[in-house]
This record gives C-alpha cells, structure tokens and sequence, in this order.
C-alpha cells in the first residue's frame, strides 16, 4: 500500500507540469487518491479528521505572520526607488575601477537581498537597472546577465528571506516530530532565527565568492570598443544618503533578532514600518502606490497560504498510505547511511527546483523528508541551510530556472537565451562548490548559531 504514496508523488508532479495551480494540485491529487483508497478499503479516513485542526494551525501560526510583513517590506522597498538609488551612487563610487560596475552590481544585489528577501524582484529591478549600463560599458551579454541573475537569487539564502522563514516553520515542525518519534518528550526547539544566523556565514561567503570571480574575469568581459569611463564623481552627501537608509534597516531588522530583542516576526514588523518610512523620505509614497503595495502581499501571502493548506492536505493523506514509513525504511537502508540519505535528498530537491517553486517544495518535499532526516541525527539548522542554498542554485540552472525567465522577460531584445544560459554557468559552480563547503565543513552553519 506504501507504493500507493509514491504514485501519488508522481501524480501530482504531473498535474503541476500540466499547469494546473499548485494549492488545488496538492489538496484536490491527494483527496481523489484518498476517496479511490477509501473505496478499496486501502486508506483509513480518519486521518483526514486531522484537516480542520491543520488548517487552524496554520492561520494562527505566529510565525507565519511574517511572510506577509517580509513581503510588504520587499515590495515597498521595490517601489520606492531604494534600489535605483543604491546602483547609482556604487556605481559612481567604484566606476574608476576596471571590473567596478560588475562589483557594484553584486554588493547591490546583496544589499537589496538582504532589505528585500525576494527572488523575483531583486533580478527583473536589477535587470531593469543595470543590465542595459553594463551592456552600454561594454560587458559582454552572457556575463552581464549571469552576474545580475546570480545576485539576484541571494535574496533566497541572505535574511531575512522568506525563503527562510519558511522552511525554520516546517523544520521546527519536523525537528520536534522526530525527537517525539525517538522517545524525546520534551524536544528541543530551533526557530527561524535559528536559520537567519546560520545563514549569514555561507551568505556572505558566496557574496565574497562572487566578487572574487567578477574581480578577476570581469575585465575580460569588457569590450574596449564600447567601454565608457564618463564616470561623474558623487559626493559624500549623496553616497550617504544612498547607503545609510537601507543599511540602517538591515541594521534594526537583522539586529533587532541577533541580539535577542525581537522575534522574527516582531522584526518583519519593523522592517514594514522602515520600508513605508523609506518611502515616505524618498517621497514615493502615496495613496495608489500603498494600495498597489498592499494588493501584492494580499496576492503572494495568499498564494503561501494555500499551497501550505493543499500540502497539509497533501502530507496527510502521504502519511496515510505509509509513505513516511516507506521513506524511512528507505534511507535507512541506503549504503552509506546519513551521507547517502541527506545526498539523494538533496539531488532529488535540485531537481524538483527545475519544475516546482521553493513555497512547493518547502511545504510539500521537506515535511515528507526532515523528520526522518533528522531522526538519524542530522542537524536542523544545516539541513535548512542546505536546502535553501541548493534551491537556490536550481533557480540558476537551465532550462527551467526561475530566475532565467524573471531576466528573460525583462532584458533586451540584442540579449538572447543562450547568453543567459552561459552567463548562469560559472556562478551555477560557485554555488555548488558553497554546497561542497558546507557538507565538508558543516561548522560554517552551526558555529554561530551555537555561540549566540
């Protein structure tokens, strides 16, 4: 009966590759399954009595209620010009320098993933902003569009990202399952700040890896033809007031949680407030933009909440069938023990990255797996970072990387796809030479994590 689970798996990889939408996909595959198993006598319905009490779990987790205010903050912060500003005054600091509009490009990048958290709009307000400069300074297409897509995506590993939010409430979730599954009745607990200072080593280690690879191969990228150095200088004045107000709330928001003074969801509260106070000092604020802001968090919180309402659906009707025990005995039987587990987990999420968004897999792939991941004595807080820094490099990878067609479909027409596809390639590497690190040396995530 176990298999039953499997196929179901399949089922509904297909009904998403078809297009269908994803929350409808999970809840309406698994229901079907569960109505054509109860028939046969193969399912036991009373494990749907769990559904209601799933569904006001989710709608009372004081943990979620960050996604909308992370979401608000990044839109905001999208709107009011924050990040045009940010390019313009690093790339007048540095455009002297050979390779200093690739730099500016991923310190931008850095700087927009760590106020904004989102994917999708830090690559198309790069790719608006600073493709047609580099390509106007003579950047050959391929890097230029592979520089700007990587950067972009480091809003999915650098907090406060969404992407992390996300996956510290499944975790936790998964993490005290497992120790109950053991016999531990008073499990300990890891939180999404957990997971926003476990990150922050690997980001900025992948932040210098990019730079390190931009210093050395970005000047042979330049074109000496079309190469302009009109360069104006900026003032003090200006470079401060580009740099000061977003820095300052990284500063309240990632501060405010490191050392202790809020909670993640207190800090996405904060980091809403700065963001419409940005706004208001860039005088970008008004009536219709608030309300264009607040339709789009409406859109994407609502889109969260119903793929985490179909994936509950989805696991339970999975748990049912004995797919958490078919995994279980799984892994436990894969040569090489933890290593070999934790290995096809990880290539089997790289490859999901290809066709599923990083909400489908966290909500439906990770409860499926964590739990009996972690019963075999791997560490919550470096599977979290794994996944997310492996999800991130799926958004890279073509044909189907997320990111490639954020770019796509704002670049211009003389940058055609195979110059995307070429650029991704030397940062796809980097990435999983990141990975690499953090498999052989999994301190790099744990370290601080334990010293705070």
């Amino acid at each position: 009966m176990e298999y039953i689970s499997l196929l179901m798996f399949l089922a509904v990889c297909l009904v998403l590759l078809l297009g269908y939408p994803v929350a409808y996909s999970l809840a309406g595959t698994a229901l079907i399954f569960a109505g054509v198993g109860a028939f046969f006598g193969v399912f036991d319905t009373s494990y749907l009595q769990a559904v209601p009490s799933r569904l006001f779990g989710i709608v009372s987790n004081q943990t979620l209620i960050a996604v909308p205010l992370f979401v608000f903050m990044g839109v905001m912060l999208e709107k009011s010009r924050v990040a045009e500003d940010l390019l313009l005054a690093m790339e007048q600091v540095l455009g002297r320098l050979k390779s200093g509009l690739a730099v500016s490009v991923v310190l931008v990048g850095m700087l927009l993933a760590a106020s904004t958290g989102i994917v999708g709009a830090t690559v198309v307000t790069m790719g608006l902003l600073s493709l047609p400069t580099m390509l106007k300074k003579g950047y050959s297409p391929s890097f230029a569009c592979g520089a700007i897509c990587a950067t972009g995506t480091l809003g999915q590993i650098i907090p406060p990202s969404i992407a992390l939010v996300l996956l510290g409430d499944v975790l936790s979730s998964a993490f005290q399952q497992a120790q109950l599954n053991m016999g531990i009745f008073s499990p300990r607990s890891v939180s999404v700040g957990d997971l926003f200072v476990g990150a922050l080593v690997p980001g900025f280690l992948l932040v210098a890896m990019y730079l390190l690879y931009v210093l050395v191969f970005a000047s042979r990228q330049i074109d000496p033809s079309l190469e302009q150095s009109d360069q104006a200088p900026i003032s003090v004045g200006a470079l401060f007031a580009a740099l000061f107000p977003p820095l300052l709330l990284i500063f309240m928001v990632l501060g405010s949680i490191l050392g202790g003074f809020a909670t993640p969801t207190e800090a996405a509260g904060v980091g809403a407030a700065g963001a419409l106070v940005l706004a208001l000092i860039n005088k970008q604020l008004n009536l219709q933009k608030l309300k264009d802001v607040m339709m789009s968090t409406t859109q994407v919180t609502s889109m969260v909440f119903l793929i985490l309402i179909g994936a509950s659906i989805f696991s339970l009707v999975f748990r049912g069938f004995g797919g958490e025990e078919l995994i279980q005995e799984l892994f436990t039987h894969l040569p090489g023990g933890v290593f070999s587990a934790v290995l096809v987990v990880m290539v089997v999420i790289f490859l999901l990255g290809f066709i599923l968004d990083f909400i489908e897999i966290t909500f439906v792939v990770v409860p499926l797996v964590a739990p009996v991941l972690l019963a075999m004595g791997v560490d919550p807080i470096w599977l979290g970072i794994m996944i997310a820094v492996n999800l991130q490099t799926s958004f890279l990878t073509p044909p189907f990387g997320f990111a490639l067609f954020y770019l796509r479909g704002v670049a211009p027409p003389e940058v055609k796809t195979s110059h995307i596809y070429r650029g991704v390639a030397p940062f796809i590497l980097i990435q999983l030479l990141l990975l690499a690190c953090l498999a052989i040396w999994p301190n790099l995530v744990t370290w601080l994590p334990s010293l705070l």
